[in-house]
């Protein structure tokens, strides 16, 4: 069993890695095409145009293996079905439940590559390509409106006109109401860098309205501060989803700003989503095997391969397809967030399982 479990894992892993290279290979070309038309603004160059792409290939690694695991292992079990290897392991015993659990062990080691892969590589890569193209661009990292980025903070609302690749902020200013949602003071700063869990204001201008003196008094009172501190819930890391799209953010990343969200009484379902699909898209390798499965032993005296791989390829863009089309479905009707995460893989395996029950009753 032991010899058995060694030619199984060297004949699929190796297609597997094979595949994964030449959809990465493609997916690299595409990028390098993209990019032709940030060329030559500010200081973007070649060199920095490669170094994008190259950051770009840990995000597409996470995307392509679970396709890369179902074409490499409908290629490799149609190329033992061809050569009639699969019939002889069945004749000498070995059942299709033995098979299934040695294949279910390579989709594992995948599962793991993929959440490895999602969780620490993907998003320090994606911030760092994003951070360059956007500092040799001479450009901004985000501005939501014409009037820059808001953001609810407590019982502050913040306006920041810009936000730099190394998440200083420029021109900030920040509106703070009191309990009866009364504005309290409007703060205007030049610059805020992060430092010792606090904010660093540069050239502060704040103005404070005391809304409850009598209308004779001077309710309104303007100072200016060179520097000044302030103490707020938004941290750098969760300016990280300006750089990064969700899908591409770490699961405690996620976490962290679902959480800064629900304290500001803000929507999440977006992130919730992505956060599911965090934790389950690592899974659809596992699934992926269980549908490459069954086309091991359908059409075994043809020369298919070919008919396989292509048929495989089909299903694994169909799979991207479902999973992207569900996570906006979920957003845009407030599906449950699991549900929208799930929903794709579970049908995917109800399918690898009812073949392989049609295979095994034949």
């Amino acid at each position: 069993m032991k010899t058995l479990n060694r030619y199984f894992w060297q004949e699929t892993s190796v297609n597997i890695l094979m595949i994964m290279l030449g959809l990465l290979a493609m997916f690299s070309f595409f990028d390098l095409i993209q990019e032709l038309d940030n060329l030559g603004q500010g200081s973007y160059g070649i060199s920095q145009m490669l170094v994008f792409v190259l950051l770009s290939v840990p995000g597409h690694v996470y995307d392509v293996v679970p396709v890369a695991v179902l074409v490499g292992m409908m290629y490799s079990l149609g190329t033992l079905a061809r050569n009639s290897e699969l019939v002889v392991m069945r004749v000498s015993g070995i059942s299709l439940l033995n098979i299934g659990l040695i294949l279910l062990k390579v989709g594992l080691l995948f599962t793991v590559i993929t959440f490895v892969v999602g969780e620490l590589i993907t998003p320090i890569s994606e911030k760092m390509a994003q951070r360059m193209r956007i500092k040799a661009t001479d450009s901004v990292v985000a501005q939501d409106f014409r009037s820059g980025l808001w953001v609810k903070d407590g019982k502050s609302f913040v306006n920041v006109e810009t936000v730099l690749p190394d998440a200083s902020l420029l021109n900030v200013h920040i509106y703070e109401f009191d309990q009866d949602f009364k504005l309290r003071s409007i703060s205007i700063a030049k610059k805020a860098d992060f430092a010792d869990e606090h904010w660093g204001l540069t050239a502060v201008t704040q103005t404070k309205f005391n809304t409850y003196q009598k209308i004779e008094q001077n309710n309104v009172q303007t100072q200016f501060f060179n520097k000044a501190n302030w103490k707020s819930l938004i941290r750098p890391e969760l300016l990280n989803v300006l750089l990064v799209a969700p899908e591409k953010m770490s699961a405690w990343n996620l976490y962290s700003f679902i959480n800064h969200l629900e304290t500001n009484k803000q929507k999440t379902t977006r992130y919730e989503v992505a956060l599911w699909s965090k934790m389950i898209y690592p899974l659809a390798c596992m699934v992926m095997v269980i549908l490459a499965l069954p086309f091991g032993f359908l059409q075994q005296r043809a020369s298919g391969t070919s008919a396989k791989i292509f048929t495989g390829v089909m299903l694994g863009v169909a799979y991207q397809i479902m999973n992207r089309v569900f996570i906006h479905l979920g957003v845009l009707n407030d599906w449950p967030p699991l549900m929208s995460a799930i929903i794709p893989t579970v049908i995917f395996l109800i399918a690898g399982l009812s073949l392989l029950f049609v295979i095994e009753r034949r």
